[in-house]
């Protein structure tokens, strides 16, 4: 037997079920990239949502890949979500009514288009979104440049939003709010600032349409997604009584902050859990340099005490104890915190979240990409220290561990996960603080390069 909705009320009744009835729910949401990071997020968002007001049910879009829509297809978009915890429990979530597919292009142009659609949403990773190193749209990037040259058959997601929107100017319809829910700086702004200059490439008036009636507030999302594997769907079976082709688990925090600009009706989010809030950029911060910076502390240091998981470099007292001091006293001081975020409870979430004994997270996949995370996760911080004159001894150490897991990496000949990997394998530590395309002003500063190599001997 397999999850359905013919066969959901045969789902035992401690498995929190749709408080509404799905045959009313109108696709008011169309999201791009219905992955695993959206059907933990988002969707139970507007889930909670249609419990009141049935006109936020979502649509999915899978442009590359068909395997979302051939498990949720055959049970009627319903999945499992199961919530990680000391005491996990779980919830099949109903707000999906049909996961569309590149199969069935003018459906996908339709949904846009549609005058029921409000929101068009979109997880789909940062190289999605085909921008240049400035942030800009990069026109030769092959997706683009093959959206310009065959306009009707597009493979981008800004190809396809544009051709939507261009037909939901034909048809006379209303304004539509673009969301961005993946983790990239400024990601409203990027994505309005793409869509209208592939718009303008293709037809001006459409262009100065989207100008005038799209809407592309910033988001910032997080909580902890691990992937689905056989485990979890062995629990699930035995939990619903039913299979499950394609369950999900995330851990129980979740945090959604959204900018309240929107075009026409916005969708009373703040009562499910999210926020709105005018200063999203605070909150990428506070998750920037607490929450990544700590885990990229616990990746580097954790590792060296042979450490597998954060939850046990959290169980290593002395460690733990090292990074709240580190994110108490040196990170959070670096911080300009949004109205409504107490920096201190925050942190008490995070760690709590760290802890977590139901959450595999492995810290040898966090310490992927260092070249890439460092800047943003702790050296902006070291920055701001050096600039208010504080201490930057304790935020050099894992600086210093990162350098060490180098050098373990070199020694051993094992691969080094980093897009810079072959100039950091065959360097020296001193050759790499003098990096200015990871370091930038740090590159040039001898007392935090005397910080880091005095910190280097364990």
């Amino acid at each position: 037997m397999r999850l359905s909705q013919a066969r959901l009320a045969h789902v035992p009744t401690a498995i929190a079920r749709p408080g509404y009835d799905r045959m009313h729910v109108r696709a008011g949401v169309v999201h791009f990239g219905p992955g695993a990071f959206h059907r933990a997020h988002q969707a139970p968002v507007f889930d909670s949502l249609l419990a009141d007001d049935p006109r936020w049910g979502v649509t999915g879009v899978s442009l590359h890949s068909t395997s979302v829509a051939d498990a949720l297809l055959p049970q009627d978009g319903l999945y499992t979500l199961a919530l990680l915890d000391a005491e996990p429990d779980m919830r099949v979530i109903g707000a999906i009514g049909q996961v569309l597919t590149a199969r069935d292009p003018a459906a996908i142009v339709d949904a846009v288009a549609s005058a029921d659609t409000r929101i068009v949403s979109a997880t789909i990773t940062e190289k999605g979104y085909c921008l240049a190193s400035d942030g800009s749209l990069d026109f030769a990037h092959p997706a683009i440049a093959h959206d310009l040259l065959q306009p009707e058959t597009p493979t981008s997601f800004i190809g396809w939003l544009v051709v939507g929107l261009i037909e939901r100017r034909r048809r006379g319809g209303g304004g539509l709010t673009v969301l961005s829910c993946d983790n990239l700086a400024d990601n409203g702004r990027k994505l309005g600032a793409a869509v209208r200059a592939f718009a303008e490439a293709r037809d001006s008036e459409t262009a100065r349409w989207i100008a005038d009636e799209v809407r592309f507030p910033c988001s910032m999302v997080d909580s902890i997604t691990p992937a689905t594997d056989d485990a979890l769907r062995d629990r699930v079976r035995a939990a619903i009584g039913m299979e499950d082709a394609w369950p999900i688990q995330r851990e129980r925090f979740s945090q959604w902050v959204i900018e309240p600009d929107f075009a026409g009706d916005r969708p009373p989010l703040d009562h499910v859990g999210a926020t709105f809030s005018t200063d999203v950029r605070g909150y990428e911060m506070a998750k920037l340099r607490l929450l990544n910076g700590a885990h990229s502390t616990l990746a580097y240091m954790g590792l060296e005490r042979r450490h597998e998981t954060v939850a046990q470099a959290m169980r290593d007292g002395a460690l733990a104890a090292f990074v709240e001091r580190l994110m108490r006293d040196d990170i959070a001081p670096s911080l300009a915190p949004p109205a409504g975020l107490d920096v201190a409870t925050y942190i008490d979430a995070i760690l709590q979240r760290f802890a977590n004994p139901a959450m595999e997270h492995r810290l040898a996949q966090i310490a992927w990409d260092g070249s890439q995370k460092l800047p943003y996760r702790l050296l902006d911080a070291v920055c701001a220290a050096r600039a208010a004159g504080r201490p930057i001894e304790r935020l050099a150490m894992p600086v210093a561990a990162w350098l060490r897991f180098i050098e373990a990496k070199a020694r051993s000949g094992e691969p080094l996960t980093d897009p810079l990997a072959e100039r950091l394998l065959a360097a020296s530590p001193d050759t790499i603080l003098a990096m200015p395309e990871i370091f930038g002003e740090l590159a040039g500063d001898s007392t935090f390069a005397k910080a880091v190599i005095g910190a280097m001997p364990l």
